[in-house]
């Protein structure tokens, strides 16, 4: 079974499991098993309440798709007070530190964001085509410019600038939308992030269909301002990698209107990321178990990441999807254990 056609049915599949439960038993047992490929075994675990994390095999190395799920005990309203909640997020696995903007977003959002040693170092020679930092033109030549690297605090200097970049930036898709996410030039083949960013949607081709206003939020922000979405910007340190990654994410949700489709859906849009990912898009949709009072947390990471191929890029990639296969499962768990420890829950 091809990773087009996992994904062209995936996203259906989760979306209509509620309704499906109550004609058909087999949801969502079918879906794990006949399109995310899980063994009994692994179906098993997860109606007992492991989770079950595993990579979708690609036919591009440069795409990496990870599938996960667990099943919980208690009510999916916790689940996005937990997502929504910063200081519990950055309690989980890999996160080094994570904080909300404020609307509008201000340059003391970013304070406590500090560039590693190793990225401020790179930062001194960087040009277009040879960066080891994900950067336009223009920021290259920014920090080049600006910056006597000769001084006592050029670090320091270097991190008042990368916070006013990063500031800047989301201003500028808060009013432009995908167009103004601009182009990365750290490597020969200039990477335009709207385009990248439609590429790796487009891969999951039934988000249209399924969840319209949600695909047309994502697509057309900020035309497009609906009732039953609401939207918010964080930027986070991320050891998810091979080392600490910066990133700026805009987190959708969507609250289901009917009792027939979703519950939740939960998506995070990549918007910068200093290295790695050109384009990142993960959806987690909450599916209640129509037999249990709980419900299924179900998740698919997909990203775009430079580097993964020939000899070198294979062992990085096989890194990557592994660690990224080993963090869901850990975030699936941890989130598990704090929804079933909430004292406020429903048995």
């Amino acid at each position: 079974m091809t990773r087009k056609f996992w994904l062209a049915l995936a996203v259906p599949l989760l979306l209509t499991a509620s309704a499906a439960e109550a004609q058909e038993p087999g949801e969502p047992y079918k879906f794990f098993r006949e399109i995310a490929g899980l063994s009994q075994d692994q179906i098993g675990a997860i109606r007992s309440g492991q989770a079950v994390a595993k990579v979708v095999e690609s036919g591009n190395p440069d795409e990496v798709f990870v599938f996960g799920s667990v099943y919980v005990k208690g009510d999916p309203e916790k689940y996005i007070e937990l997502a929504s909640d910063v200081e519990l997020l950055s309690k989980l696995p890999g996160y080094l530190a994570i904080r909300r903007f404020n609307d509008p977003p201000q340059l003391s959002d970013l304070e406590e964001l500090t560039l590693e040693r190793q990225d401020i170092d790179e930062l001194k020679n960087c040009k277009p085509g040879h960066c080891e930092v994900q950067l336009p033109t223009e920021a290259m030549e920014d920090f080049k410019q600006s910056i006597d690297w000769s001084a006592p605090d050029a670090a320091n200097r270097a991190n008042e600038l990368a916070r006013k970049m990063a500031l800047q930036a989301l201003l500028n898709y808060r009013s432009g939308g995908n167009l103004a996410l601009g182009v990365y030039r750290d490597k020969n083949h200039p990477a335009a992030m709207a385009e990248t960013f439609a590429d790796l949607r487009t891969r999951l081709n039934a988000l249209p269909e399924y969840l319209p206003e949600l695909n047309e939020y994502l697509v057309d922000y900020p035309k497009v301002q609906l009732a039953n979405v609401q939207a918010n910007f964080y930027w986070e340190k991320v050891n998810f990698g091979l080392k600490p990654t910066f990133r700026i994410v805009q987190r959708v949700l969507y609250r289901g209107e009917s009792s027939t489709g979703p519950v939740y859906a939960v998506a995070e849009k990549q918007l910068y990321a200093s290295h790695y990912f050109e384009a990142a898009l993960d959806l987690t949709v909450c599916v209640k178990d129509a037999q249990r009072r709980g419900f299924y947390i179900i998740t698919i990471k997909g990203s775009k990441q430079v580097g993964l191929t020939g000899i070198k890029g294979g062992l990085v990639r096989k890194v990557a999807v592994d660690k990224a296969r080993s963090s869901l499962a850990r975030v699936l768990e941890t989130t598990k254990q704090r929804l079933e420890s909430d004292p406020t829950r429903e048995d």
